[in-house]
């Protein structure tokens, strides 16, 4: 089987800033690949280089065995990519209905984008009973929440979840997390980026550490919980 996401030799440059060095890493089909580090790190810019948003300078990124390098941001998103962005980033003004709605546009077919957006609403019910309401008047989870549902509307198999604990509380968190494990179960592919190693660690089925825009260190979970070292640089929750 295919890998969902390949990033080879990943240089990303702001001016003359190299804000990523050589970053390699894959998610294997069906599985989540946590991308762990201090702010600062890379983490960000790398999700975003896959998502068609940064200008990479070299190397490259492959989903799905595609060579995708440099694609627009609707073509990645046609290639089964989704993102839930760190800072949430939902429309505060239109309801979450309408949320939903405008992300299920991309499906283009109004009865799937219909029951796509039933289907988040059944999914978080807490959405159903904010359906009306503005998005700027969640709470961080629920907004936490709709980012997500927004994700899944276009149905992806591969989906990148920036910061997706960040300013929750611990019970959010919790729930966050389990959302994680249930989409990996149904066999999303998923890139997670943390600062929440502890509990990244216990969901992910492989890790990457992000230091300086390179990479620190990879490999199994519990391999890198076993690294004291490690642990008290980088992945300290």
């Amino acid at each position: 089987m295919e890998n969902a996401l390949e990033i080879r030799n990943l240089d990303i440059r702001y001016g003359a800033v190299q804000a990523v060095r050589d970053v390699s890493l894959t998610v294997n089909a069906g599985k989540v690949t946590a991308l762990l580090g201090a702010n600062g790190a890379g983490k960000t810019t790398t999700v975003m280089a896959v998502a068609g948003a940064r200008k990479i300078a070299a190397g490259s990124v492959s989903i799905f065995g595609k060579d995708m390098t440099g694609a627009p941001e609707d073509a990645i998103v046609r290639s089964g990519v989704a993102i839930s962005p760190e800072g949430r980033r939902v429309f505060a003004s239109l309801s979450v209905e309408e949320n939903l709605t405008l992300a299920g546009s991309v499906l283009g077919d109004s009865a799937l984008m219909a029951e796509r957006r039933s289907a988040m609403m059944e999914r978080f019910p807490i959405l159903s009973e904010r359906r009306t309401q503005p998005a700027g008047l969640l709470s961080g989870g629920e907004q936490q929440m709709l980012a997500v549902a927004r994700a899944l509307m276009s149905m992806p198999k591969l989906l990148l979840m920036d910061e997706p604990s960040l300013g929750l509380a611990p019970q959010m968190v919790d729930q966050i997390f389990a959302i994680v494990e249930e989409l990996r179960n149904e066999g999303i592919s998923i890139l997670l980026v943390e600062q929440n190693a502890a509990l990244s660690l216990e969901v992910a089925d492989h890790a990457v550490v992000l230091a300086n825009g390179e990479v620190a260190a990879e490999g199994l979970p519990e391999d890198l919980k076993n690294n004291s070292l490690l642990h008290a640089a980088y992945l300290a929750a």
